[in-house]
């Protein structure tokens, strides 16, 4: 077995082995989860003022959320709760799930591995803060802004917990760009090279993408579209950086073209 084998320190199991490992570590974050949970559901009510915030400083005097259900005043909060515990947990899962999947990498792929899962959980939380303190203020100011004569902007914890997290979600997504960008290099994929000729395509596709991840409105959709087009100019710096042999490669194909 040559040093750069996988499995080179994690001599072969059999399948019932790895499930029970499979068990166990899926265990271990439903625990790290529940931890979590436990002290967050005291706080539940002051979690989701914290999220209410941008809507909040936006609403007309006189205006408020509203519960429109019976359990809604309990259950939204918990919910809240339920996916900040997630939420906080995520490196500790990711870890799990790499724990869980190294053993049978190449030493190679698992140097290349390691600082991109790093780069996605760090860039997941930087989604997440450029949507809470930037594009919710932007987009619920338009929104009460634009609001007819007459009506009054109240909208329900559950819809807007829901409105949130899809926000949420989509601008962690997005963020990821630079990653999906290196491991499209490093697989072989497509170049650096090539990525910079579809800029024109990629800058379309954001929007396109903006419009299908965000609310129905053209802020949310800028909002999310422009940083995820700059994301994937950093991709491809960094595709350059992180790939080796990168240059060469699009050396390679630029003097076939010509040729």
């Amino acid at each position: 077995m040559t040093p750069d084998e996988p499995g080179e320190a994690f001599p072969e199991q059999p399948f019932l082995t790895h499930l029970i490992e499979l068990r166990s570590r899926l265990l271990r974050c439903l625990w790290a989860v529940g931890i979590l949970l436990v002290p967050l559901t005291v706080f539940a009510n002051r979690l989701f003022s914290i999220l209410a915030a941008p809507m909040l400083a936006k609403l007309p005097i006189g205006n408020s959320l509203i519960a429109t259900q019976v359990v809604t005043p309990f259950l939204t909060p918990f919910k809240l709760a339920a996916v900040t515990a997630v939420f906080m947990a995520m490196p500790y899962l990711l870890w799990q799930v790499w724990s869980f999947v190294a053993p049978g990498l190449y030493q190679h792929e698992k140097r290349f591995a390691y600082p991109m899962l790093v780069m996605s959980i760090v860039l997941f939380y930087a989604g997440v803060a450029f949507a809470f303190f930037i594009a919710l203020p932007i987009t619920f100011g338009f929104i009460t802004r634009t609001a007819p004569d007459g009506v009054a902007v109240m909208t329900d914890i559950a819809s807007y917990l829901d409105f949130t997290l899809t926000v949420f979600f989509a601008f962690g997504l997005a963020f990821q760009i630079p990653v999906l960008t290196v491991l499209l290099a490093w697989a072989g994929i497509t170049t650096p090279q090539a990525m910079t000729r579809a800029r024109p395509y990629v800058l379309v596709g954001a929007f396109t993408v903006g419009m299908l991840l965000t609310p129905p409105d053209v802020f949310s959709q800028t909002l999310l579209a422009l940083p995820t087009y700059l994301l994937y100019e950093v991709g491809i710096v960094l595709a350059r950086i992180m790939v080796p042999g990168a240059r060469e490669v699009d050396a390679q194909r630029q003097d076939s073209k010509t040729s």
